[in-house]
């Protein structure tokens, strides 16, 4: 049999503070501590240095001022940090607050030197478990910074080809960077949507050999999931839409040509996810047709065993209600109750009758089709 790899949400549980003024930052309990890598870069070369503390990102930012720079965060749940890049950067305090509140939905947000865009990165982690983190970008003409809330290595492929240098990776600036980083985002939406449509697929196999009520809730946990991407897929759409329809000269020609791509890669999210929800609906309503169907059968079986036994238990009836033939006060016979009560052979006869009604019922049941299944 089919085994089924029970993807399931991931559950979190987020309590903002009520009340707080605009651009207050808040860093949730369970904020990781952050890890920052800095990813220097041009056509020609290509290195990364680990950030140990801000003095440190501050020094080599001033070294590496010529050169292409992508500032990678992994976690943010470091105040310090936050403050220090709003005060580097001239950065928005409503910007650092979305950043750190890590529950936007999709958006872009122009800031005339610098542009902000965030996504929602879904992927599958090692317990099955789909993670939905909000993945921030800072776009600068020669600088990008990144944040996301994990330490997984989701953008591993962006950052392997910026180790190997071929195509547009290196000499396309920050702004092709934005873009390799928003379709590698759109890739984890696709290969999620498969995970989840190969789970769909095996639950239907297992559902036309014994339907159960655990696959409906299977089912019901993918409809889930996949209202989840709909609700990540439609706005990301919208996203890279004012990515491209922006006038902004952060953003080049070549990389709004990629973009264009991205775009595509969207609508064709959108599109799995709308036919995987509704076949999640069709899997549904064929499993309760299937269960019901089952439940007929049974039903079938129980009114055929019903419909042999009541004529057999018309005749028990009768002949239960033990009328005497002779009176036992005055020894007259009463001709009219039951003389086959005291027939030599009524027992036998009686068992022949009620024996040969069962057959003619079955006779009649197996050329009215009964017994076939549907």
């Amino acid at each position: 049999m089919a085994k089924i790899r029970r993807i399931r949400l991931k559950s979190k549980k987020f309590e903002p503070v009520i009340g707080l003024s605009p651009g207050a930052v808040q860093l949730y309990n369970d904020a990781l501590k952050p890890v920052i890598t800095l990813h220097i870069y041009n056509s020609e070369e290509y290195q990364t240095i680990i950030i140990t503390s801000t003095a440190d990102l501050d020094r080599h930012l001033s070294e590496y001022s010529g050169m292409k720079l992508w500032i990678e965060v992994r976690g943010i749940g470091d105040s310090e940090l936050l403050s220090y890049l709003q005060n580097k950067f001239s950065l928005d305090k409503l910007l650092v607050e979305d950043i750190a509140e890590s529950r936007q939905r999709p958006k872009l947000d122009e800031y005339g030197d610098y542009l902000f865009s965030v996504s929602r990165m879904l992927y599958i982690n090692k317990d099955l478990e789909i993670e939905n983190e909000q993945f921030s970008i800072i776009l600068f003409p020669e600088i990008l910074i990144s944040f996301q809330d994990s330490y997984t290595d989701v953008m591993e492929p962006v950052i392997n080809r910026l180790k190997g240098g071929k195509g547009n990776i290196r000499s396309g600036g920050a702004a092709y960077l934005l873009y390799a980083l928003s379709d590698v985002i759109i890739d984890n939406y696709f290969s999620l949507i498969y995970k989840l449509g190969d789970e769909l697929e095996t639950i239907e196999d297992l559902l036309y050999k014994r339907p159960d009520k655990t696959l409906m809730f299977q089912i019901q946990n993918i409809k889930r999931e996949m209202i989840l991407i709909r609700r990540c897929a439609w706005p990301e759409r919208d996203k890279i839409n004012d990515l491209l329809r922006t006038e902004s000269k952060l953003l080049n020609k070549l990389s709004k040509a990629f973009l264009k791509d991205t775009y595509d890669h969207c609508m064709q999210v959108i599109d799995l996810v709308e036919g995987y929800k509704d076949l999640t609906t069709s899997l549904i309503d064929l499993n309760l047709s299937l269960i019901s169907n089952k439940m007929n059968e049974i039903m079938k079986v129980l009114t055929i065993i019903s419909s042999i036994f009541i004529p057999l238990t018309f005749i028990a009836g009768i002949y239960g209600m033990n009328f005497a033939f002779e009176d036992p006060e005055t020894g007259k016979i009463l001709r009219n109750n039951m003389p086959e009560l005291y027939s030599e052979n009524g027992y036998v006869y009686t068992m022949g009758v009620m024996l040969l009604i069962a057959l003619v019922q079955l006779i009649y049941f197996w050329q009215k089709g009964w017994f076939r299944r549907n």
